[in-house]
């Protein structure tokens, strides 16, 4: 009878734990949030919020300007989106993260948000190295991702579910050799690249369209990220009688050469890429930069509604000027948001809608198309730093041979 009546006691005491909900055995890492992720446990199924989610190279000491941008415009796409009432009524949950320019990172990241974060899809707010990693992790998930920036082959080569919102490196380079042949008149030309793919897969690209133009590559050096003393690398060019340096940089290194080369007193013109497209690379380089040619795909001085409300609206939100990154993960994320209101979270239905958008606007100009491998196709922008120490719109490069990358024949680097 004691043993009875210890029993019955036992479950008594158990049924009042669950009921409390003592009986809860899940691990922290079970109930852990990122940063942004919020939500309401109250909410029905059917009320659920959509989850994007979305990474950035936020703590890398040289590349925090570009991951701060992005996290913005994210965070800022989102928001008017649930101003106006969200996807079809049901709004929009960020779930970021910071990969902090690392791969292992990254790949960590790409396996939370598509496993115990369960987002409907993701954008990829970095460089190439970490968007390389984490795109066959979507793509094996069957989530969508969008990279907004990241330049490397690779990344659209992951799968139908990857697409890409800038150019690939091989369509800014051809176009940058163009314009500076063509435009520029630059017959010898030296190289100062960053050491990484962003710049080893420029730089070769942009040698090969400027050879076959008839141009002289005089000399090239590769940058580790770590060195931001240009003094002996500009010192070399000097002696070199070159009429343009070609810059496929970030904007640390990119400020750096702009400042060595007034220092050092060359006339050469300075053209470098969307790498170069930073309010931190203004503000760094400062009246060394006047003159400075980038190729982009964001026009400041673009007339287009969406353009000018998304300047004016990050603008009043962060006290800051926008630039490209924060201008192509705000895109990537509209790209999202069209294909959400009229397919839904379907990935399958969300992939198809994407792979055959045509002439949608958005704040870095018209999507014309995108490619069979997922990158986007639309005209390539050549902005100048002038006298106000702004980017200003000079030139457009929109020959369909060279803004769609399949044209463009492979170069081995």
């Amino acid at each position: 009878m004691k043993k009875l009546l210890s029993t019955l006691l036992a479950l008594a005491m158990a049924m009042s734990l669950v009921a409390c909900g003592g009986g809860d055995t899940s691990t922290p890492s079970d109930t852990s949030t990122p940063s942004g992720s919020g939500g309401d446990s109250s909410q029905t199924q059917g009320e659920d919020p959509i989850k994007i989610g979305f990474f950035g190279p936020l703590s890398s000491a040289s590349a925090s300007a570009d991951g701060l941008s992005g996290l913005q415009s994210a965070e800022l796409a989102v928001r008017l989106l649930n101003e106006s009432g969200g996807i079809n009524g049901r709004m929009v949950e960020l779930v970021d993260y910071d990969d902090a320019l690392d791969t292992t990172e990254a790949a960590n990241i790409a396996e939370r948000l598509t496993t115990a974060d369960g987002v409907a899809a993701v954008v990829s707010g970095s460089y190439s190295g970490p968007t390389r990693v984490a795109a066959p992790i979507c793509q094996a998930a069957g989530v969508v991702m969008v990279s907004a920036y990241a330049v490397h082959p690779d990344v659209v080569n992951a799968g139908e579910y990857i697409f890409s919102q800038s150019f690939p490196g091989a369509v800014q380079a051809t176009a940058a050799a163009t314009f500076a042949v063509e435009e520029l008149g630059a017959q010898r030309i030296a190289i100062v690249a960053v050491d990484l793919d962003f710049g080893t897969e420029q730089s070769a690209y942009f040698k090969a369209k400027a050879v076959e133009l008839g141009a002289e590559i005089v000399s090239e050096d590769y940058i580790a990220m770590s060195d931001n003393d240009m003094t002996s690398v500009v010192s070399k060019i000097a002696s070199e009688d070159v009429d343009l340096i070609y810059m496929p940089n970030y904007y640390g290194h990119a400020a750096e050469v702009c400042r060595q080369v007034v220092l050092q007193g060359l006339d050469v013109d300075l053209l470098g890429c969307e790498g170069a497209d930073s309010w931190q690379m203004l503000q760094t380089a400062g009246e060394y930069a006047e003159g400075l040619y980038i190729t982009t795909n964001m026009d400041r001085d673009d007339p287009n509604e969406s353009t000018q409300a998304y300047i004016e609206n990050y603008r009043a939100e962060y006290d800051m000027e926008p630039d490209m990154v924060g201008a192509s993960v705000y895109d990537a994320f509209e790209v999202l948001f069209a294909a959400m209101k009229e397919v839904g979270t379907d990935p399958v239905a969300m992939q198809e809608y994407i792979a055959n958008m045509k002439d949608f606007d958005t704040v870095t100009g018209t999507l014309m198309y995108y490619t069979s491998s997922g990158s986007a196709v639309k005209p390539v922008q050549i902005q100048r730093v002038g006298e106000d120490l702004q980017f200003h719109s000079y030139s457009v490069i929109d020959d369909i041979s060279i803004i769609d990358g399949d044209n463009i024949p492979v170069v081995e680097y």
